[in-house]
């Protein structure tokens, strides 16, 4: 999990976030500490609902445009990019793997040998493997060890954290990013990305769940013992909330997203009673067929399905059984997670202390772009520059195998595209 430059200091990544209710482009530069954006764009999203592209021209030229931004006010002209994966359905376990060594001190050798039979775990026909990572070691049934050469043992065992999605999803990614004239050299799933840029050192050894608020999903990864051992995908987001209010209000869409924004909140207060919104109504162009509402009214509406989008997540991490793995620590992401009051409501519902997270590992954001709807974007950079957590270090010896995530899915792409 923790992370070491492999980018050559000044060479050029960019990632691509394809979302709900925007799509961004950040191009950086690769620098000793971290990397520095330098070029940015962002769109209103096209074509996709619930974190799938569902209108391929329509998401591609979104995204067209979103990097045709970021080049101009970087100055370069991109080949390739890391994307995020946030619907698809994904699909996360561990699959223990175990190996018999001769009685001696354990080599490069037995390590490469138990995480290819990790590595060939297969996942049935209709879904495609996103992250494969090892998790954890053991030797002779002993666990918790992080690296087991030059013990001695029988016995070897690797934890294998699989993340698979639909290969539907994966496919209609890669065709939207190959229509833009790029190749999508990464693809890695929006929480782990989002911890990837949020989270301290403390939080991943120590465990931290990430919940990143989308526009059409809510996705949740566990991180423990310097590793993502956990991810999962709740499809709710905000624009379900948005989309609430214009029908429980009858307006259109466009102002409801205005209500939600201007005074929204995620916890009732008593002076909302007080407090009168003009609401437009769907379909009426005259100034007097507004209606007024209390503030209450919009709250009573926002309040349920923010609740019902966090009792989900709880149900997923109870039924995961990585609830108390994870302990008492929650960082929230997302452009969703900056409603007024979800903070608090969070803590309530899911019994934990929460804070909001930023991006942290990046630099060079202007004040617009530093905040939790662009951590997923700062994440996949910080995937791009450094060492993945799917493939074996190089400074160890190991050979590089096309069972990362790189590897795989660019394999996947020579293979079916």
């Amino acid at each position: 999990m923790r992370k070491t430059p492999t980018r050559p200091r000044g060479s050029l990544v960019a990632a691509a976030d394809i979302g709900t209710t925007k799509i961004c482009c950040f191009i950086a530069r690769a620098e000793a500490d971290a990397p520095r954006v330098i070029g940015i764009g962002h769109q209103v999203s096209r074509g996709v609902r619930n974190g799938q592209i569902v209108d391929l021209d329509l998401a591609a030229t979104s995204l067209l445009n979103a990097v045709h931004a970021a080049e101009q006010m970087a100055g370069e002209t991109i080949s390739e990019v890391v994307v995020n994966l946030s619907g698809g359905f994904p699909g996360s376990r561990i699959v223990p793997v175990e190996i018999t060594i001769p009685a001696r001190d354990i080599t490069d050798a037995d390590m490469r040998r138990v995480l290819n039979h990790g590595h060939a775990y297969r996942e049935p026909p209709g879904r495609q493997i996103i992250h494969s990572i090892p998790v954890g070691f053991s030797i002779d049934g002993s666990r918790g060890i992080r690296d087991p050469r030059g013990m001695f043992g029988e016995r070897l065992g690797v934890n294998m954290h699989v993340v698979s999605a639909s290969s539907a999803a994966v496919r209609n990614v890669a065709t939207a990013v190959g229509r833009c004239h790029l190749e999508a050299v990464g693809l890695v799933v929006s929480p782990y990305a989002s911890g990837l840029s949020c989270l301290v050192e403390d939080e991943i050894d120590l465990g931290v769940t990430v919940i990143d608020m989308g526009g059409g999903t809510t996705s949740i990864a566990v991180f423990f013992d310097g590793s993502v051992v956990y991810a999962d995908t709740v499809p709710v987001g905000g624009h379900h909330v948005t989309n609430d209010i214009a029908r429980g209000l009858s307006t259109p869409v466009v102002h409801a997203e205005r209500m939600k924004t201007l005074y929204g909140s995620a916890i009732p207060s008593p002076a909302d009673e007080r407090e009168t919104i003009s609401v437009p109504q769907v379909g009426e162009d005259e100034e007097g067929s507004t209606n007024h509402i209390p503030k209450s009214h919009l709250i009573g509406i926002i309040s349920p399905r923010l609740e019902e989008t966090f009792e989900l997540v709880r149900n997923r991490l109870e039924e995961s059984g990585f609830d108390k793995l994870a302990g008492r620590r929650i960082v929230l992401t997302g452009g969703a997670c900056q409603l007024p009051g979800t903070r608090e409501l969070a803590g309530m519902i899911l019994d934990k202390q929460v804070r909001i997270g930023r991006p942290m590992r990046v630099t060079g954001l202007a004040e617009a772009t530093e905040g939790p709807a662009f951590a997923t974007a700062a994440g996949l950079l910080r995937f791009a520059v450094s060492e993945r957590a799917e493939t074996r270090r190089r400074d160890t010896g190991l050979i590089d195998e096309p069972h990362g995530l790189f590897g795989k899915f660019g394999s996947w792409l020579r293979e079916n595209l």
